[in-house]
């Protein structure tokens, strides 16, 4: 059990750190590219595609292949396209190059965040006990680590071709290494037919439709945050860029600390309650960056921030694989719908940014997450039928 939880705990991390490293030096490829923020909201939008397109049949990849298979590919995807996103902007200045390196990087990207959530669910119901949170938590920790490296590149203009390929070797070594160890999940249902089915009868189910609806919300929160902190910072507060990486890194400090202790706190509390002081905390933080006074109180509003999006995403993620024969596709659905505002909100706020500005658009996002809080009950755990039979307490092999 114990090498398989490292697995696990791996692929989370290096998946926190390929992402972390991209958006942290995303004023280096605007500067490299010469963008305005619309046209870098353009671009991301390439990202969105790719994440988007895959992420709908991402389930069904995964009940054909298994979650483990699955892992192996996407994330070697994500890793390549990484390093190919610095070479395409640094390299060869190609606005038509980085976009399709990030069309990769979304697909990568988005099939990796299914399939590790399937192989973690597993995992959690073989333990007992809501790990998930620190799942995501060790995501979150490879954000820190992607956001420091981010932070020391900007202050060494370290050019991203070389910090992109480097940081490309380390994720692919983690993915080796990590997906040895891997259990297989009841995920695999092996029949075309049948794993349509599934899919289908997911887009059907209310539950399933409004956890996707709250995991919308935080998801944009979340989103905009990674997209749009450091230049926001850099903008709106007049602050160098390796400023504006070190708040992205306070960011996701907080929302790392959340959840590496957010299996105690869920025990304790619930998953409702658990969720509705996450979005109080969440809209008062975006409030506090978007007309507080200063960087001080935009700093402090960033830990408010981190600490609100931490538990949306792992607890749903739960919420949504309770039954392991359907964890697939309730999984699919629920994040098809939280990527579209993760990754389709934030470069529709940089075309608004063009507008009202960067500040201002953010402040926005707030309205999502005042809905998401009402939606909080959706993520209660579902009562089981009496005549069913329990799921095994360990995958087979």
């Amino acid at each position: 059990m114990l090498p398989w939880r490292n697995g696990v705990l791996a692929l989370y991390l290096a998946s926190g750190l390929s992402l972390s490293t991209l958006v942290s030096r995303l004023p280096a490829v605007r500067d490299a590219l010469g963008l305005s923020h619309g046209e870098v909201g353009l671009l991301l939008l390439c990202m969105t595609a790719g994440s988007f397109a895959s992420v709908s049949v991402s389930g069904a990849v995964v009940m054909r292949l298994g979650s483990k298979r699955t892992l192996r590919f996407a994330a070697s995807l994500t890793a390549i396209a990484l390093a190919l996103v610095g070479v395409a902007a640094a390299g060869f200045n190609s606005l038509a190059a980085t976009g399709v390196a990030l069309v990769l990087f979304g697909v990568g990207n988005a099939v990796w965040n299914v399939s590790s959530n399937v192989q973690g669910a597993a995992m959690e119901r073989a333990l007992g006990v809501p790990i998930m949170p620190v799942l995501h938590g060790f995501f979150s920790v490879g954000t820190v680590l992607g956001a420091a490296a981010g932070a020391l590149g900007a202050a060494l203009h370290l050019p991203i071709s070389w910090h992109f390929a480097i940081l490309s070797v380390v994720v692919l070594a983690l993915i080796v290494t990590g997906t040895r160890a891997f259990r297989a999940d009841p995920s695999n249902q092996g029949s075309g037919h049948s794993n349509s089915s599934l899919l289908a009868d997911g887009w059907r189910e209310p539950r399933t439709l409004v956890l996707g609806a709250l995991v919308l919300g935080m998801a944009l929160a979340e989103g905009a945050a990674g997209d749009w902190v450091a230049l926001a910072l850099a903008d709106g507060y007049d602050a160098i860029n390796s400023v504006g990486a070190v708040g992205y890194g306070v960011f996701v400090t907080a929302m790392t600390l959340a959840r590496l202790g957010g299996g105690q706190i869920l025990k304790r509390l619930g998953r409702v309650l658990v969720l509705r002081l996450s979005a109080a905390s969440t809209l008062a933080g975006l409030l506090l960056f978007v007309f507080g006074p200063s960087i001080h109180t935009a700093f402090a509003a960033l830990v408010l921030w981190g600490l609100g999006v931490a538990m949306c995403f792992p607890v749903a993620m739960s919420a949504a694989s309770d039954d392991p024969m359907r964890a697939a596709a309730r999984v699919s659905v629920v994040s098809t719908i939280g990527y579209g505002a993760f990754l389709g909100g934030p470069p529709l706020l940089g075309l608004l940014a063009d507008k009202i500005g960067l500040l201002h658009a953010l402040g926005y996002v707030g309205i999502l997450v005042a809905i998401s809080f009402f939606l909080a009950p959706a993520a209660a755990e579902a009562k089981k039928n009496p005549g069913t039979t329990p799921s095994p307490s360990t995958p087979k092999n």
